[in-house]
């Protein structure tokens, strides 16, 4: 398949957001939200292709890693003329107050495992002079209201009291904050204070958001990254993350992005 005319995008004349996820259970309450879709195979990916809301909108399961993600974005910008990009996924808190059952809306993106030091200094983009790179403000906005109404009105109801009880999801809160992403599954509390020393105020960690981050940069693309977190980035990480994914995240993410689709009609 041939890039699309940037005059002509997909949809019609209206250019679709992409959004991306880095696990398939996010991804299927997605498609469901976006129902009928025609499905594009390009690099070993299924692009999905509909609406959300009245928009137009393409999914992807990113995969899991940074270069996984920058393949994805950059096809959903170059092939389907995406003007926006949101990923949503799982992250690991290291943060605080950052506990498991709480979103992490990105305000910055930084890659905790860049270093061409001593040629730049350590986390900065070679070439680019960034070490972070900022979400679109008014995505955040969106993103927060439409989580802060789904823990509201509709979280209890989705998720079992059992559930909700083994993972002490009591009052979840929304954060807004830096996260870091890393080809590195962080499970461990020495090296997630290892990064927490190299980056005051970081959140929570994760292997992909600042990838897109970067991409949406070079294209001069708005996006968001928002993260729910699934584990404390300790030794019971690999634990957490299976059982957290199916039973909680999965419905978080299905509940947050129906009120996505709301606002999105209007």
């Amino acid at each position: 398949m041939h890039a699309i005319d940037r005059n002509t995008p997909v949809g019609g004349t209206i250019r679709p957001i992409g959004i991306l996820a880095a696990v398939s259970a996010e991804l299927e309450g997605l498609l469901a939200l976006m129902g009928e879709t025609r499905i594009e195979r390009i690099g070993k990916r299924d692009y999905y292709i509909g609406t959300l809301g009245n928009r137009p909108c393409v999914a992807v399961l990113a995969r899991i890693g940074k270069v996984a993600a920058a393949v994805s974005a950059v096809t959903l910008i170059r092939e389907f003329n995406a003007d926006t990009l949101l990923f949503t996924g799982l992250a690991g808190g290291v943060g605080r107050d950052v506990n498991v059952g709480d979103v992490v809306i990105a305000t910055h993106l930084v890659q905790h495992d860049m270093d061409a030091s001593p040629l730049f200094a350590r986390h900065e983009i070679p070439l680019l002079g960034h070490k972070t790179f900022g979400a679109d403000d008014q995505w955040n906005r969106r993103l927060t209201e439409c989580t802060r109404d789904y823990f509201a009105h509709d979280m209890k109801r989705d998720i079992d009291t059992a559930t909700q009880a083994h993972f002490n999801l009591v009052q979840p809160t929304v954060h807004h904050g830096l996260i870091a992403s890393g080809d590195q599954f962080i499970n461990n509390p020495h090296e997630a204070q290892i990064l927490l020393d190299e980056l005051p105020g970081l959140l929570c960690v994760e292997m992909e958001g600042a990838a897109v981050a970067q991409v949406c940069h070079e294209y001069d693309i708005p996006f968001a990254v928002i993260r729910t977190i699934s584990d404390r980035a300790d030794d019971s990480a690999d634990t957490d993350f299976i059982d957290f994914l199916h039973r909680v995240a999965s419905r978080y993410s299905a509940g947050i992005f129906s009120r996505v689709a709301d606002l999105l009609k209007t």
